[in-house]
C-alpha cells in the first residue's frame, strides 16, 4: 500500500467513526428524551391503572360458550288453583315484589259459589245450634230422649266441619267478599316470567304455563356448553372465570358445580353448571357468557403480563414500566405463552414491578414519539 492509499483509508475510517459516534449519541439522546423527560399529568394519573407483575404458573385456557340461567332451586312458578277471568294485573316483568303482595285480581264463578255455600252452611250451623239448645232443655225436663239430642249434636258438628273446610278454601284462594280472588306473591323476588294479562281466562291446570315465575336473582346459574373433545379437561369443582357480553371487563370467579352426564339433543353438547353470586344483578338470565377454564401446562413459571397492558408497534410487543410519575420506561417483551388473560414473557422483571394496564398506549405514544 502506498502513502496516498494509506492516507485515504485513514480518512475514511475517521469519517465512519465520527458518524457512528454521532448516531449513537443521537440515539441515546432520543431515548433519554423519550423516557426521562416525560411526567404523567395528574388528570391522566387518575384514570391510569397499574398492575404488579409476578411469577406465575404458565396456564393454558379453554374457552367455552354458555348462558346465564335462573337458579332453578330458587325459582317459584305460580299457577292458579282455580279457574277464572283476570280482572286486573298489578305488576310487570322485572318488577321487584314482596311476599304476600297482590299480583293480580281474578273473577271466578267457583269463588262466588263457595261464598254462597258458606252463607248456607253458616245458616245451617245457626239453625242446628238453636235446635240443640231446645232439645237439651227438653231432655232436662224429661220430654225428649238422649239419642235424639246426640243426633242433633252430631249434625251440628258435621255442619261446623264443613263450614271450616269452606272457610279454609276461601282463605287458600285469597278470596275477597265480592267473589273475586287474589294472586299473591309467594316469596320476595323479581318477576322473571309473566304469562298473564287483563281479560285472560285462566285454568287450574298443572300443564298450563305458569302465570308468574319469581326468583330473587341473588344467585344464578351459568350453563356451560362442553363438546365431546373437551370432556377429559373438565373436572367437577374446577375453577372457572365467567365474562358476559354486557360487561366484558367484569370477570366473575366460580367453579364447576355440576356436570350433566347426558348430551343435549338439540345442541349436541354436554352441559356443566356454574353457580355465581349476583348481588349487583348484572347477571341477567338469558345473557350470553364466555367461560374460561384453566389448563395447567408443564412449562413452569414465568412473568405474567395482562394482555390489555401490551402495545403492538412495528410488529413488536411492548409494555410501559411505571416507577413513579416521572419515571416511566418502555420495555420490549417476548412472549413464550399466552391465554385469554395473560401473556407470559421471557424478560425478567423486578419483583413487584408495576406496569401500566390502562392508558398504556397513550403513555407509550408520549414516551416514543
Amino acid at each position: 500500500m502506498n502513502k496516498t492509499q494509506a492516507t485515504i483509508l485513514a480518512a475514511l475510517l475517521l469519517v465512519a467513526t465520527q458518524a457512528c459516534q454521532q448516531t449513537q449519541e443521537h440515539s441515546e439522546t432520543e431515548h433519554r428524551d423519550s423516557t426521562a423527560s416525560y411526567c404523567i399529568s395528574e388528570d391522566l394519573l387518575q384514570t391510569t391503572v397499574f398492575h404488579t407483575v409476578q411469577q406465575e404458573v404458565i396456564k393454558e385456557q379453554l374457552s367455552f360458550s354458555g348462558k346465564v340461567a335462573y337458579n332453578e332451586n330458587d325459582l317459584v312458578a305460580f299457577r292458579s288453583l282455580i279457574a277464572g277471568q283476570v280482572d286486573q294485573v298489578y305488576v310487570e316483568l322485572g318488577d321487584k315484589v314482596k311476599k304476600g303482595q297482590v299480583l293480580a285480581l281474578v273473577k271466578s264463578v267457583e269463588v262466588q259459589s263457595l261464598f254462597q255455600t258458606k252463607r248456607y252452611q253458616e245458616n245451617q250451623v245457626a239453625l242446628l245450634q238453636k235446635q240443640l239448645a231446645n232439645k237439651t232443655a227438653l231432655l232436662k225436663d224429661g220430654l225428649l230422649s238422649e239419642p235424639e239430642v246426640l243426633a242433633t249434636s252430631y249434625e251440628l258438628e258435621a255442619a261446623q266441619i264443613e263450614l271450616e273446610k269452606i272457610k279454609a278454601s276461601l282463605l287458600l284462594y285469597k278470596a275477597t267478599a265480592n267473589g273475586n280472588f287474589q294472586l299473591l306473591a309467594p316469596k320476595d323476588g323479581y318477576i322473571v316470567q309473566k304469562n298473564i294479562s287483563a281479560g285472560q281466562a285462566i285454568q287450574s291446570d298443572a300443564a298450563e304455563d305458569p302465570l308468574f315465575s319469581i326468583s330473587n336473582l341473588k344467585e344464578v346459574w351459568v350453563m356451560v356448553n362442553i363438546h365431546a373433545s373437551n370432556l377429559p379437561d373438565i373436572k367437577l369443582n374446577a375453577p372457572v372465570q365467567v365474562k358476559t357480553v354486557a360487561y366484558p371487563d367484569r370477570v366473575y370467579q366460580g367453579h364447576i358445580d355440576k356436570i350433566y352426564n347426558v348430551f343435549d339433543d338439540d345442541e349436541h353438547v354436554l352441559k356443566a353448571r356454574v353457580v355465581l353470586a349476583n348481588q349487583d344483578l348484572h347477571l341477567l338470565p338469558g345473557l350470553s357468557a364466555d367461560i374460561l377454564i384453566d389448563k395447567p401446562t408443564k412449562l413452569g413459571k414465568a412473568t405474567a403480563i395482562p394482555n390489555k397492558a401490551k402495545i403492538f408497534h412495528n410488529n413488536k410487543e411492548f409494555i410501559v414500566l411505571y416507577n413513579s410519575k416521572c419515571d416511566l420506561q418502555v420495555q420490549q417483551i417476548t412472549a413464550i405463552a399466552e391465554n385469554e388473560q395473560y401473556t407470559y414473557i421471557q424478560e425478567p422483571l423486578k419483583d413487584h414491578q408495576q406496569i401500566v394496564s390502562k392508558n398504556a398506549l397513550l403513555l407509550f405514544e408520549q414516551l416514543i414519539p
